[in-house]
């Protein structure tokens, strides 16, 4: 279902969406605002999915950190070893 909406924009930007237009070979305005509305969805997606890989980094860094030190002994017993 569609539904008509109105926007009006400042001339600069106006200018910009008709650049663009042109550029992509977009039939209409709208078709330009859609892939630019598309565009920011992708963009703010992926930073959010990065943000949660760095909590996740971060939350299991010093937990790693913590188990390699308990390994170091085991590993030099091995080398130790012939």
């Amino acid at each position: 279902m569609n539904t008509k909406s109105s926007v009006t924009l400042p001339p600069a930007e106006l200018k910009l969406v008709l650049s663009l237009q042109a550029r992509l070979k977009a039939r209409t305005k709208v078709e330009v605002v859609r892939r630019g509305l598309r565009l920011l969805q992708e963009v703010t997606d992926r930073e959010s999915l990065r943000e949660g890989y760095r909590r996740a980094s971060k939350a299991t860094g010093a937990c790693l950190s913590a188990e390699l030190k308990e390994l170091d002994p085991l590993v030099a017993d091995a080398l130790d070893k012939p």
